[in-house]
C-alpha cells in the first residue's frame, strides 16, 4: 500500500489533541472485546474460590463496580462468579450509567440471578461505611486517571469494609509496536508523561497505579496478587489499533509539541501498516487482586 504523502496533517484533524475521550461511549465500546480478551482469569478464579467460601445461603453476593463506565466490567464478570449477585453499578455520568443498568446479565455463572441499580457519584471520595456489606469492589481501567492519594483512600476503604477489589487493565506504560520504528520511543514516553500529568490540580499516576494500588493494599494487610492483562492488537483488531492509535500520538504531541512536526507522516505509515494487516500492537496492563487479611 503506498505511503500517505507529507503534508497531509488535514486527512487526520485529531492530530493535536487526544482521540477518543477514555470514557466515550464509542470508544468504551470499541475497546470492550480486547477488554475481555486480556483480563487475567486466574486472578478470576481466585476471587471467584474467595466469594464461594465468604458467600452466606440465600444472601446475594454484593459486588460494586467503580467507575463502571458503560458497564463492560460487569457483562464480563457476573457470568463467571458464582450466585445469586447484587451489583451496584458506580459512576458520574448518567450517560454511560443508563447503558450499565440495561446490559447487565441477569444469571451467574451456576443460573442464580443478578441484579444490578446504578449510583451516581464520583469514586475519588470513597468511604469505608459506603461498603457496608460489599464483598467485592471492581474497577477496569480506572486506576491510572486517579491520583496516589485517591488509590490509597480506596485501598483504605476496602480494607476497613473488609471486602476484596480486583481492580484490572492499569496500563503499565510498556508498549510495543511491530514492525518498530525509532519514533515509538518518543512518542512512548511522552504519552507517559501525559498520563502523568497535573490537571486540574491532580497529579495523575498514570503509569505508576498499580505499583501504587499494590503498596496501598499490602502496607493495610491485605494479600494482593498481580497478573499482566496487555492487550495484543493485530488485523482482527484493527479499528481499535487504528482509534487508540490516534488517541496515543494525539496525548503525546500535547505533552511535547515538537513532535507534531513529525506526527502525521508517522501516524500516516502506521495506519497504512494496520489497514494491511501488518501491524501488532502490544499494550501493557497489569490487574490486580486485593484480598482481605487471612483470606487463602
Amino acid at each position: 500500500m503506498p505511503g500517505r504523502s507529507a503534508g497531509t496533517a488535514e486527512w487526520d484533524a485529531r492530530l493535536s489533541v487526544p482521540g477518543s475521550p477514555v470514557c466515550a461511549p464509542d470508544w468504551l465500546a470499541l475497546r470492550e472485546a480486547a477488554d475481555a480478551s486480556a483480563r487475567s482469569p486466574e486472578l478470576v478464579e481466585e476471587a471467584r474460590a474467595h466469594l464461594a467460601a465468604a458467600a452466606r445461603p440465600g444472601v446475594p453476593t454484593l459486588i460494586r463496580d467503580l467507575g463502571c463506565g458503560s458497564g463492560s466490567m460487569g457483562r464480563w464478570l457476573a457470568g463467571r462468579l458464582p450466585g445469586p449477585q447484587r451489583w451496584i453499578l458506580c459512576d458520574r455520568d448518567p450517560v454511560l450509567l443508563a447503558r450499565a443498568g440495561a446490559g447487565m446479565p441477569s444469571l451467574a455463572a451456576d443460573g442464580a440471578p443478578v441484579t444490578a441499580r446504578t449510583w451516581q457519584d464520583d469514586l475519588t471520595s470513597l468511604r469505608a461505611e459506603e461498603l457496608a456489606g460489599t464483598s467485592l469492589v471492581t474497577a477496569s481501567a480506572v486506576l491510572d486517571l486517579l491520583t496516589f492519594e485517591e488509590v490509597d483512600g480506596l485501598a483504605a476503604a476496602c480494607v476497613q469494609a473488609g471486602c476484596a477489589a480486583l481492580l484490572t487493565l492499569t496500563v503499565i506504560g510498556r508498549v510495543e509496536i511491530d514492525p518498530h520504528e525509532p519514533l515509538d520511543v518518543e512518542f512512548a514516553a511522552a504519552f507517559d508523561a501525559h498520563q502523568r500529568r497535573c490537571t486540574g490540580g491532580r497529579r495523575l499516576l498514570g503509569p505508576d497505579a498499580g505499583p501504587a494500588a499494590v503498596e496501598a493494599f499490602t502496607r493495610r494487610g491485605a494479600a494482593v496478587r498481580t497478573r499482566p492483562s496487555p492487550w495484543r492488537l493485530g488485523a482482527d483488531q484493527a479499528e481499535l489499533a487504528q482509534e487508540w492509535l490516534r488517541g496515543w500520538i494525539g496525548a503525546a504531541c500535547v505533552q511535547r509539541p515538537d513532535l507534531e512536526q513529525h506526527a502525521a507522516a508517522y501516524l500516516g505509515r502506521r495506519l497504512d501498516a494496520c489497514s494491511a494487516g501488518e501491524l501488532q500492537v502490544a499494550l501493557g496492563h497489569v490487574d490486580v487482586l486485593a484480598l482481605p487479611a487471612g483470606a487463602s
